[in-house]
């Protein structure tokens, strides 16, 4: 569905990322790990056309590398950044309108969806984004972007400063996806989230790939926790 191959990235003259290689499969959670600085999201904004990169980048067989964000997002890939970027002056129901996507399917989510997932959304409906809470921002940011009908999710740290009783909607809204049959690609730095929703674990250092797996061989290899996870 998608796949990296020796994918190299720069910001300037810093070379970041040195030749990741990963894919993701249809209907997959991969968690995509490391501490700040690995280049995590990095990748996913190589994938997303906001950094330019060398290698190859494969979605359904076509080349990503190259094409702008907006090409990227109409072939299929959603992507919730870390910094949210939702409309301040918009209500939560105009920034649910701008997700949409047209096209000739009937797309799988609506705002009845966006509304069930996180109720809280429906109370504030009509309330302007930018005085909502971070925590409600993020529930909106999440749900735009699933209103655009994406094949893939990509989620940029989701619960990055959320209180704990909003990281466990959050973490409800990454089982939906799964339970819906939806493939994501999560950077988390909380372990316990990313490990019980995920089905693959991709550990990143310097700007590569250090370990590929699934959450118990991560639960059981404390050399790969201790070296590239934890602080």
């Amino acid at each position: 569905m998608l796949k990296l191959t020796d994918v190299n990235a720069f910001y300037g003259k810093s070379h970041v990322l040195h030749g990741v290689n990963f894919e993701v499969r249809p209907g997959e959670i991969v968690a995509l790990l490391g501490r700040n600085g690995s280049g995590r999201s990095t990748t996913v904004k190589t994938i997303m056309g906001l950094v330019d990169g060398a290698g190859s980048v494969q979605w359904q067989g076509q080349e990503l590398l190259g094409r702008k964000a907006f090409e990227i997002a109409h072939a299929g890939i959603g992507y919730v950044p870390e910094n949210r970027d939702i409309f301040p002056s918009l209500t939560v129901h105009q920034n649910l309108m701008l997700g949409q996507k047209n096209g000739a399917k009937k797309p799988r989510w609506g705002f009845e969806d966006m509304y069930t997932l996180f109720p809280r959304l429906r109370e504030r409906q009509h309330t302007e984004a930018g005085v909502l809470s971070g925590g409600e921002q993020q529930m909106l940011t999440l749900c735009r972007t699933l209103m655009g009908d994406p094949e893939l999710i990509m989620i940029d740290e989701p619960t990055e400063g959320l209180a704990p009783k909003i990281v466990e909607l959050v973490a409800e809204y990454l089982r939906e996806l799964r339970r819906r049959g939806l493939a994501v690609l999560l950077v988390e730095q909380k372990l316990t989230i990313a490990l019980e929703v995920s089905e693959r674990c991709l550990v990143m250092g310097h700007g590569q790939i250090v370990f590929e797996g699934t959450p118990t061989e991560l639960r059981a290899n404390a050399y790969i926790r201790k070296e590239w996870l934890e602080v």
